[in-house]
């Protein structure tokens, strides 16, 4: 069940073994979440190692050893390169991307391997009960008022990040019938509001190259750092680091977590108070206000300009040491406090889902449940930006259709 990522990638494989397929999808179209991934380019997985990969699990790594070792990045690069036919190019952080730039290509290469497979059967329609015998185990599921028979089904519905696209969370429900536990959704991967009125003003400004630290105010402890890119808006942060970060924020509450940005990461506080210093001396009969632009965007400099506390009219020749090490301290320590995150549905993945304590890791099915497997986003596991949390899609949902297809299944 579901046409996403997850179910679109089992499909193909239990295709390729010999078995016969009936993929439910209450959409009109197949894998509308993956169309709109990566900006509209897909960031399909990580050219990255084992280890490497792990690393950018926050949540449940462990649990992805043996779908991860049995799938790794290099056989999902292999599988669309060489089995769908579709070209790849491998770009900075060793992201992987269709040559194209079209996420859409991505989507296409898989459903026309489903296509052209006559024991490939689709229907449009919602899932709304899973029907077991009297061991407990998967005979059927009913979808759209029609009961179908099966002695094996795969969950793969998402989480539920934008519900229009379908991941609207009832996985969770249908899991939740039958005895599994659902560590509450949340959102990650998601951009965050902050306090005050400073990124309103910044809103629509991009910074490359900048460094980011992320407090626990409750704790004074620096719990993450990220090296990169943001973006301010109306009402708060977006951008990789940002959704990166939000992965660690995991009891979300008003305050209780500080961002703070280093907005110079290749001087230290000395070199930067020796460039203000060249800086002044180029503009020394020139306002505070006007002395900046060669070191900040100029979108930048009235905020920078009201949070020291300089008179904006101060000849730069007038300034201070002490006013000087103060602006120093703010660009290399610049403070938003974060109000919360935005809502689940604006985030790119959920964290959350079915506990994958009931889950084995070895084969992804159910161990309350027999014939009942899992894959995808589902499962409460969620990694940083980059092209992990499809990988994992895709590990999940291939250990899922090998295990299917063995011959005690």
């Amino acid at each position: 069940m579901g046409a996403g990522a997850a179910g679109l990638m089992a499909a193909c494989r239990l295709l390729d073994a010999g078995k016969s397929v009936l993929l439910i999808e209450r959409n009109d179209r197949v894998g509308r979440k993956l169309a709109i991934t990566g900006k509209g380019r897909c960031n399909l997985t990580n050219d990255c190692d084992f280890r490497a990969f792990l690393e950018n699990v926050p949540t449940n790594p462990k649990f992805l050893y043996g779908a991860l070792g049995s799938y790794p990045p290099a056989s999902t690069m292999s599988y669309f390169e060489e089995r769908l036919g579709l070209p790849l190019k491998v770009e900075r952080g060793n992201r992987v991307f269709p040559q194209s730039d079209k996420a859409h290509d991505v989507v296409n290469a898989l459903l026309a391997r489903l296509k052209s497979d006559e024991h490939f059967r689709m229907v449009q329609a919602k899932a709304e009960r899973i029907l077991t015998d009297g061991e407990g185990r998967v005979s059927g599921v009913v979808a759209g008022g029609k009961s179908y028979p099966c002695r094996q089904l795969l969950i793969a519905t998402g989480g539920a990040s934008y519900p229009l696209t379908g991941s609207d969370g009832s996985g969770y429900r249908l899991a939740s019938a039958l005895g599994h536990r659902i560590v509450e959704p949340k959102p990650s991967l998601v951009p965050v509001e902050c306090y005050g009125h400073v990124c309103k003003a910044l809103q629509g400004l991009s910074l490359k190259n900048t460094a980011l630290s992320l407090y626990d105010t409750e704790k004074e402890k620096k719990v993450f750092e990220d090296f990169g890119e943001l973006l301010f808006t109306h009402f708060g942060l977006s951008g990789p680091m940002i959704l990166s970060s939000s992965a660690h924020m995991k009891e979300m509450k008003a305050g209780k977590y500080r961002i703070e940005l280093d907005l110079k990461p290749a001087l230290d506080e000395g070199q930067l108070d020796r460039r203000l210093l060249a800086d002044f001396s180029e503009n020394i009969n020139r306002d505070f206000a006007n002395s900046l632009s060669a070191l900040l965007p100029s979108k930048m400099i009235p905020v920078i300009v009201s949070l020291s506390g300089i008179d904006p009219k101060k000849k730069v020749n007038a300034i201070k040491k002490e006013e000087r090490a103060e602006l120093v301290r703010l660009l290399k320590h610049f403070r938003l406090t974060v109000k919360g995150f935005r809502p689940i549905a604006e985030a790119i993945v959920t964290s959350g889902g079915v506990d994958v304590k009931e889950v084995n890791p070895k084969t992804m099915e159910s161990k309350l449940a027999g014939g009942l497997y899992f894959a995808g986003e589902i499962l409460d596991v969620d990694a940083y930006t980059g092209g992990f949390n499809l990988q994992i899609a895709f590990a999940t949902a291939s250990l899922a259709a090998k295990a299917m297809t063995q011959p005690d299944c």
